[in-house]
């Protein structure tokens, strides 16, 4: 992936983590997102989807730590969460495992009626969770919406979260995950 491209979506996802501003994020941050999306939606972080987005948001904090060895207390820098991100997700092994399991407890939190697709209301809900200016959801929603049927997938939704954290096309759907880059 080009490297400019993949620094700017990733600094963007810190962004989603640093709502304080001050430049670092620890193991709070990230749960801190988790908890954000729960209360969004009226979710418990007890109930099975409440404890899947926990326990996935805790494991993408914990393989991120890992591949700079440091230890679950550590607070990271921009340049610490590129560098930890593109070792454990983007160019390292823990996608699957690890990342795409969390992202799958995100979309199931957003799938709230069950029939395997995230309507507009759903997807604002979720984007606000993440900062997202309101008036960048809609183009980033009919970017997303890949048959223009108006609604998303689950499907749809993960593979544009592949696309955003691991693809090198600057013109994937995917890297409208948040709105324009």
């Amino acid at each position: 992936m080009p490297i400019d491209l993949r620094d700017h979506k990733l600094d963007r996802a810190f962004g989603h983590l640093d709502v304080s501003g001050t430049g670092e994020i620890d193991r709070e941050d990230v749960l801190g997102l988790g908890a954000r999306l729960l209360v969004g939606f009226g979710e418990s972080p007890t109930s099975l989807i409440g404890r899947r987005l926990v326990d996935g948001f805790d494991g993408i904090w914990t393989a991120l730590t890992r591949s700079l060895e440091r230890d679950n207390d550590a607070r990271l820098s921009p340049e610490d969460f590129r560098k930890g991100m593109t070792a454990a997700f983007v160019e390292g092994s823990g996608y699957d495992a690890v990342f795409r399991p969390a992202v799958e407890a995100v979309a199931e939190l957003c799938d709230q009626n069950r029939d395997g697709t995230i309507g507009m209301r759903e997807f604002r809900l979720m984007l606000g969770a993440f900062g997202t200016a309101y008036d960048d959801v809609g183009e980033a929603f009919d970017r997303l919406d890949r048959d223009h049927d108006g609604i998303l997938t689950v499907s749809e939704l993960v593979l544009a979260v592949r696309e955003y954290y691991t693809g090198d096309d600057p013109h994937a759907p995917g890297n409208w995950l948040f709105g324009p880059l």
